[in-house]
């Protein structure tokens, strides 16, 4: 069984909300305008849970449905954090207009998203594939495709 693309859904979910806190809170800190920092942190929601879909999807290509390790989660998160990174920063900057409120807000971001992002990998590893499916009442035959004949 592989994982499934409600899955992959639902984890990007779990993930952002994390994510737009944690962005809420730092941009909070960096600019001192509860505002601004509740407009990055929200216009986050919509950019980065489709990045994130994007990520996850890529990494499942490329492993080909390999079981993920440790050291997997950990390049993973590195990976995603790069992404996430570059959209806070842009983001920080169009809202401030200011390229190096940006950059100021992306190198705070950096630090506390990677741990996390770690943590909420692993924690979603120890989840069996299928567990997401049967949430939801999908058969793992009705979330495969048949190929026509």
């Amino acid at each position: 069984m592989t994982e499934s693309h409600i899955r992959s859904i639902i984890k990007g979910i779990s993930w952002r909300i994390i994510g737009t806190f944690d962005t809420v809170v730092i941009s909070f800190f960096v600019t001192g305008h509860i505002a601004m920092a509740l407009k990055i942190g929200f216009t986050e929601v919509i950019t980065k849970v489709g990045l994130y879909y994007l990520h996850e999807r890529a990494w499942l290509y490329f492993l080909h449905e390999k079981d993920q390790h440790p050291q997997t989660s950990f390049f993973k998160a590195i990976t995603w954090r790069a992404l996430g990174t570059i959209d806070t920063m842009l983001l920080g900057w169009i809202y401030s207009g200011d390229p190096l409120m940006g950059l100021k807000l992306g190198f705070a971001d950096v630090f506390t998203k990677v741990a996390l992002y770690y943590l909420h990998e692993r924690m979603w590893h120890r989840i069996p594939v299928g567990t997401v499916r049967r949430w939801f009442g999908i058969k793992a035959e009705d979330a495969t495709p048949t190929p026509p004949q």
